[in-house]
């Protein structure tokens, strides 16, 4: 258990629920290689929070895999066990320049990916998937390479605390939010969202736009839903109980 100011996090939990979260998105398509990160905090500013270590296959996490790490050391990225630097560059940032983002989940999902090559990579809501990020997220129109300089960490922890999803141009996408459930359903439907627009993009038919006052009441309408980010992940984590529980390990 971990106490920080003035914020009580079941550290045991937040681990399985992050290790979770990496082995479901390896069963998803959603990892790359041995790189791309998750984190979340355990203190009320950030400082402190649990990512994945350097190079480890999504597949293979186990709670116990998770570092701790600080963003204002200046010392991190000289040990042994250092982070990737882009981990380190996006989620150091991130958390200490946006307390609010507890969750931080980036990754390089194909169809999200797909979107941010495009030169118009809107998430048009033409559907209700797609409608739940209108006007709760922000596009990103830059590239910066691979995120492993500070500036370019600055900068995009700037574009994070302006929304809770960040479309990363000719990048990936980044999510945060509150909890880990939330955070993981979150990149569930943006990838649903991003692949949805993609296919109808496809058909070279025209698309039926929502109106921006239809898409806000859609958007304003998931707010409803947001037990169901539990339950899902909790079925889903029932998926890896039965059939390989290491995560918790």
């Amino acid at each position: 258990m971990t106490n920080d100011l003035h914020i009580s996090v079941d550290e045991t939990a937040l681990r399985i629920d992050l290790a979770a979260a990496f082995r479901l998105a390896a069963r998803f398509g959603w990892h790359e290689s041995v790189g791309n990160h998750f984190s979340a905090a355990l203190s009320a500013d950030g400082r402190r929070f649990l990512m994945n270590p350097k190079w480890r296959h999504f597949a293979t996490i186990r709670a116990s895999d998770l570092q701790v790490l600080d963003a204002n050391d200046p010392d991190v990225m000289t040990r042994a066990d250092a982070p990737d630097p882009s981990a380190w560059c996006i989620h150091g940032n991130a958390h200490r320049r946006v307390p609010s983002a507890k969750v931080i989940v980036h990754c390089h999902p194909i169809a999200a990916t797909t979107l941010s090559t495009l030169a118009d990579p809107r998430l048009l809501p033409i559907d209700q998937n797609t409608a739940r990020f209108f006007g709760r997220m922000v596009i990103d129109p830059e590239c910066g390479g691979i995120a492993d300089q500070e500036e370019e960490g600055i900068r995009i922890a700037s574009m994070l605390a302006k929304a809770p999803t960040l479309l990363m141009a000719n990048h990936g996408v980044t999510v945060t939010a509150q909890t880990v459930a939330e955070a993981f359903e979150s990149l569930y439907f943006f990838e649903k969202a991003a692949d949805t627009l993609l296919r109808a993009y496809a058909t070279g038919r025209p698309l039926s736009i929502m109106s921006d006052e239809i898409a806000t009441l859609t958007a304003e309408g998931w707010d409803a839903y947001r037990g169901a980010s539990f339950a899902h992940f909790a079925y889903l984590k029932s998926v890896l109980d039965a059939e390989d529980p290491s995560y918790r390990d």
